[in-house]
């Protein structure tokens, strides 16, 4: 085994070897690092609402004169406009805003001093809503309606409301322990509901207050006028928030997107730029799996005459190669290890600043699964080649014999 290894290695390049580990060094570490970059960095979008997917946009018509004048169905989607956004390339899935037909009234109560407001209802469809635990249910037996607010509104009871009206300032977690006492009546005051309501989350990308939409279902079958209506809003999913296609089709449409663009913008364009980032690393990976395996096949071509004299001689296939192969194990684990290293690095610079936003960044380990995929199809690939051209030299000995 020794003698067949030394003979095998004549000729042998050592910079050619070292020339292939450093490019895939180079490009395990461009993919896994944009791998780990992208998941660290999304989790700030991600953590920013967590009730409401980035992906999701809500979007309605833009107010004219005509709609100021008294026209509300100018301001309405109709089922024709619902179908054409449904046929666009970027949509998955649309779901409709439904609003309380009824008024609300909402009162709390803390150290012996209330508030009471008049609010407005809204819901869409639950599946857009992401609340864990099943808080975001309601049946008719039961009394207490999941509430979701935006966290506006809180920021300007605190800071503008309570100063002046000399009431406490409320924090997310006291608001989600007291209780919300709601008073429903219809529109002609014949018909009331009473009924507690419980805040379970507060959003950054939906303006509105919401409740589930079983319970907007029940309460307008209850206090409404039995009629329906278009909706005023839309919540989109898409497939590419931020695409400058969606914004150029909902302004050629007199639409546009409610609240804070900012998150899908910068979300879309982290996406390509990591596009990018990861095709010129797969592309560099590629061209590292070919120098190998050009260097390979001329090593091997130099010594053709021995691996044939070796062949006839009797010696196994597998033994023919393994100097090969060993050499591809080399330098594909020398660009592993340096990867990892690397990742390592690279994890510990930008960490600092994750954790000072409040997120907990966990990319290294999906990027370390990255790093090991591609270092393994590499050597796959290689040692592949190298096992069909021993092959391709084992027919060339039988026909000759």
């Amino acid at each position: 085994m020794g003698l067949i290894s030394k003979l095998l290695r004549k000729n042998t390049s050592p910079a050619r070897l070292a020339g292939f580990a450093l490019s895939n060094f180079i490009g395990l570490l461009i993919v896994a690092g944009a791998v780990m970059f992208y998941i660290d960095s999304r989790a700030i979008w991600d953590d920013d609402d967590s009730f409401v997917n980035t992906d999701f946009l809500v979007v309605n018509k833009k107010v004219t004169s005509a709609s100021t004048l008294g026209d509300r169905d100018a301001t309405r989607f109709s089922q024709d406009e619902i179908s054409m956004l449904k046929a666009q390339p970027w949509v998955r899935r649309i779901g409709e805003f439904s609003s309380s037909n009824f008024r609300v009234y909402a009162s709390v109560s803390q150290g012996g001093r209330g508030m009471e407001t008049a609010l407005f209802f809204e819901s869409v469809p639950d599946s857009f809503v992401d609340i864990p635990g099943g808080d975001w249910q309601f049946g008719p037996a039961q009394d207490i309606v999941p509430v979701m607010i935006p966290k506006d509104y809180l920021a300007l009871y605190n800071f503008g409301f309570a100063g002046s009206a000399g009431l406490p300032q409320l924090s997310e977690q006291l608001l989600t322990g007291i209780p919300l006492k709601l008073y429903m009546r219809s529109e002609d005051g014949t018909r009331s509901l009473s009924m507690e309501g419980r805040i379970v989350g507060f959003s950054n990308r939906l303006n509105t207050v919401l409740v589930p939409d079983s319970f907007m279902q029940y309460a307008n079958s209850r206090l409404g006028d039995g009629g329906s209506e278009a909706p005023s809003r839309l919540i989109i999913d898409v497939s590419s928030p931020g695409d400058v296609a969606i914004s150029d089709y909902l302004s050629a449409h007199g639409m546009e997107v409610a609240g804070d663009k900012s998150g899908s913008s910068a979300a879309y364009l982290l996406k390509v730029v990591i596009g990018i980032i990861v095709s010129v690393g797969v592309l560099i990976t590629l061209l590292s799996v070919f120098v190998l395996m050009l260097s390979i096949s001329l090593l091997m071509e130099k010594n053709i005459s021995i691996i044939h004299r070796l062949l006839m001689l009797g010696a196994p296939l597998h033994e023919v190669g393994a100097p090969y192969i060993r050499m591809i194990l080399l330098g594909s684990g020398l660009a592993w290890v340096l990867s990892m290293v690397a990742l390592f690095v690279l994890r510990s610079v930008y960490s600092v600043a994750l954790e000072g936003l409040g997120i907990s960044a966990g990319g290294l380990v999906w990027a370390a699964a990255t790093c090991t995929l591609l270092a393994l199809t590499v050597i796959t690939v290689n040692v592949m080649a190298v096992r069909r051209k021993v092959r391709a030299a084992w027919s060339m000995k039988i026909d000759n014999v």
